[in-house]
């Protein structure tokens, strides 16, 4: 029997990645949005865990990848900000308005989460990509670092992986049930509302980057120093 075509998608990325290729692929798109390089790490593991649904891949060793990935590249991330990741984002060049306002959202979230901030970071977009770099930058203590950062690493693979692999399991029920054309209006659903998200997270990204430039017009301070190396939001970023 042909497989319905809401498959196609995760068929087709198990037909490029076949057997350990595919799960090692996954683990390093991961890894590497993980030390603070943009990738779509979160897409990547959806896309392999839909695919485990259609028996392509194996769901268990799709979310250990992840795991690995996301806590090997957050580490190597951390290491990157203790050892002087910060002062190469902050100096000036190409996108600075842009890399400090990134700086300033995550030092705001930090200071309002503590630790919690690198386990709570894995599920926001912005923080997923420059979480572990800031808490190096920071003097974060490396071991509750690696405890807060191992326990979200696998809590993200675990929640995101199986949503990935149920949502194929719920599509395939719900063409059974009310039809192909019910289904394309739920995905039109979805994804009017991640542009809604991507826009209202875009848009408070251009409020801070409009805050980095009046202060570099009026010569105020961006980020202010505890004498440990903590950061202190600057006075009017409340």
């Amino acid at each position: 029997m042909i497989r319905s075509g809401v498959f196609l998608l995760g068929m087709t990325l198990g037909s490029i990645l076949q057997g350990q290729f595919a799960y090692l692929l996954v683990g390093l798109i991961i890894g590497i949005e993980s030390m603070g390089i943009p990738l779509p790490g979160e897409t990547t593991l959806f896309l392999a865990s839909f695919a485990a649904h259609d028996g392509t891949l194996t769901i268990e060793w799709v979310i250990l990848a992840a795991a690995l990935g996301a806590v090997i590249g957050d580490n190597i991330g951390y290491w990157i900000g203790r050892k002087g990741g910060r002062a190469l984002l902050e100096r000036k060049g190409p996108f600075y308005e842009r890399r400090m306002a990134l700086l300033i959202h995550g030092d705001r979230f930090f200071e309002a989460h503590g630790p919690k901030a690198v386990f709570l970071g894995r599920w926001v977009a912005l923080l997923r990509v420059t979480a572990a770099v800031l808490a190096g930058a920071n003097r974060m203590e490396w071991r509750k670092f690696f405890l807060w950062n191992a326990l979200g690493g696998v809590a993200w693979a675990t929640t995101m992986g199986l949503a990935g692999y149920y949502a194929g399991h719920a599509a395939e029920q719900l063409i059974h049930s009310v039809g192909l054309g019910a289904l394309i209006a739920v995905v039109v659903a979805v994804i009017g509302l991640l542009v809604y998200l991507y826009l209202r997270e875009r848009r408070a990204l251009q409020g801070e980057m409009a805050e980095v430039a009046r202060r570099e017009e009026t010569g105020e301070p961006m980020i202010e120093w505890h004498d440990e190396g903590a950061v202190h939001k600057p006075e009017g970023l409340e």
